[in-house]
């Protein structure tokens, strides 16, 4: 059974730097797009980035430049490393993985980032 575990979130000050970790369990790290979407309070959930099998990376415009999506296929791993966080970057952070040309997708249960002085 795939299982997906973020880990990293906390709170942290304007301005400040976290890293947010994904960790996948089972066999379906190595083919599949990995991604992390964001919820903030009363909001609707949202992408955040994106990276291939090949590391291909893509983010959304609110984060670019910012926010770095990275993958270590040997430990199936995926990482956002979030530098001059805002207020607005407060939200839960999740992890999600997909499998191009099926339907299939997996979830992780969330990461909670507050962005607070």
């Amino acid at each position: 059974q795939v299982q997906l575990v973020e880990s990293g979130g906390g709170l942290v000050q304007p301005g400040g730097s976290l890293r947010l970790s994904c960790t996948v369990s089972g066999s379906i790290f190595s083919g599949a797009v990995m991604g992390w979407y964001r919820q903030a309070p009363g909001k609707e959930r949202e992408w955040v980035a994106t990276i291939t099998r090949g590391g291909s990376t893509d983010y959304a415009d609110s984060v670019k430049g910012r926010f770095t999506i990275s993958r270590d296929n040997a430990k199936s791993v995926v990482s956002l490393e979030m530098n001059s966080l805002k207020s607005e970057d407060t939200a839960v952070y999740y992890c999600k993985g997909t499998l191009p040309g099926t339907r299939y997708e997996a979830w992780g249960q969330g990461t909670l980032v507050t962005v607070s002085s």
